[in-house]
């Protein structure tokens, strides 16, 4: 198999496993006990939030460990929400958000809470000044995707937070697709809150964390232990907690070395595509994206029947998130674009790894073109357009 869905989600790595396995059997010990055995993973929890605090510019007791970056921004959304009330009741957030993010505020909604959703232009961007413009007196949050999961776009997140600092306005960001491919510095950007999933970045899946910036008070959003500081209950996941800080450090080291080649094989899907199919569209901004992410609409086509096809090819890809692969409905990112249903509902996602080489590409770009071509000669749309323009 080629896999091409590296946003969906990634392989362990090796020396991932490694980390993890002791920690299911002979380190099996409860961290919150107090015999040896437990204090010995106790110490592994220090040390992972030491490793996850230094990568992004913070410090270690600014760092929570959760179950992901769904239940990260959850936490973001309705702690600030529920601490700030009574000095406001609005916030702002963007039209092209994950759905952790997008469900949250309109639960948010259903509560009394004012929720101001930002356009963004036809890359997926939206500005530090449409930020500012859009405070009020009542502003509690800004909550800005720091890189968006399905077209790559990465927003000016340095100069919102900057924004947000000079008015005195909490800045939540959700990083989970930006770890791991990004360098961050909470402090240099400005950040108070971010949210990120090891699963992205080589690490196991279900296991997350929470940067919180020293002095700003949420309350819980689970409910039990004195886990995490009192901040988060439930019993440590360990292994995952080990595997994510190792996941973290690996894919930090040789960064930029692993980006460039990364970003080579990209930029020859974009070109090999252009120049191959007629009649398409590169969503996100062409520069101003994610390393890994190649996002484009085929007109006349049904993204989910090219998908198909290339799976029976041993080709792994997505239409857009995983989160929302079973959804009928066009892309919400892609609609806020201002693309039409129908273009929406031709889009795919090449999303690349670290183990992609450039004979995979070179070989998806051999089956695509027949393959949309076999679709659109099955489309009546795509018959018209032919007749009219002949």
């Amino acid at each position: 198999m080629i896999y091409f869905d590296h946003a969906a989600t990634t392989p362990v790595k090796p020396e991932v496993l490694e980390a993890m396995l002791p920690y299911f059997s002979e380190k099996y010990g409860n961290a919150s006990s107090v015999y040896k055995l437990a204090q010995e993973n106790k110490k592994a929890i220090d040390n992972a939030r030491r490793v996850v605090a230094q990568l992004l510019g913070a410090q270690p007791n600014e760092i929570f460990f959760t179950s992901g970056g769904t239940e990260s921004d959850n936490w973001a959304l309705r702690g600030i929400a529920s601490s700030l009330k009574e000095k406001g009741n609005h916030l702002i957030t963007t039209k092209i958000e994950h759905h952790a993010v997008l469900h949250t505020c309109q639960y948010l909604e259903s509560q009394g809470f004012e929720v101001t959703y930002l356009d963004v232009d036809e890359n997926g961007l939206v500005t530090a000044e449409q930020v500012a413009k859009a405070i009020k007196t009542d502003t509690i949050l800004i909550s800005i995707i720091y890189a968006n999961n399905e077209i790559g776009t990465i927003m000016p997140i340095a100069e919102i937070g900057k924004v947000a600092k000079e008015h005195g306005v909490i800045f939540h960001t959700d990083a989970v697709q930006a770890v791991g491919q990004i360098p961050i510095d909470v402090n240099r950007q400005h950040i108070d809150l971010l949210s990120l999933s090891g699963h992205k970045f080589y690490g196991p899946k279900g296991i997350g964390a929470l940067y919180l910036r020293r002095g700003i008070k949420i309350p819980s959003l689970l409910h039990g232990g004195g886990q995490e500081r009192g901040r988060r209950a439930g019993t440590e996941n360990v292994p995952g907690i080990v595997g994510l800080a190792t996941a973290m450090d690996l894919t930090y080291q040789n960064l930029e070395r692993k980006n460039t080649k990364i970003k080579a094989l990209r930029d020859q899907l974009i070109n090999g595509i252009y120049k191959r199919i007629p009649f398409c569209r590169l969503n996100g901004h062409r520069e101003q994206r994610l390393p890994n992410n190649v996002n484009f609409s085929f007109d006349f086509i049904e993204g989910e029947s090219l998908l198909l096809l290339l799976d029976f090819e041993g080709i792994a890809a997505s239409s857009g998130s995983a989160c929302t692969s079973g959804s009928l409905d066009p892309s919400h990112v892609l609609l806020a674009l201002g693309l039409p249903h129908e273009q929406a509902h031709g889009s795919i996602r090449f999303t690349l790894g670290e183990d992609n080489t450039r004979e995979e590409v070179d070989l998806l770009l051999e089956k695509l073109p027949p393959f949309v071509q076999k679709l659109r000669a099955m489309s009546p749309l795509y018959e018209d357009f032919l007749r009219k323009h002949s």
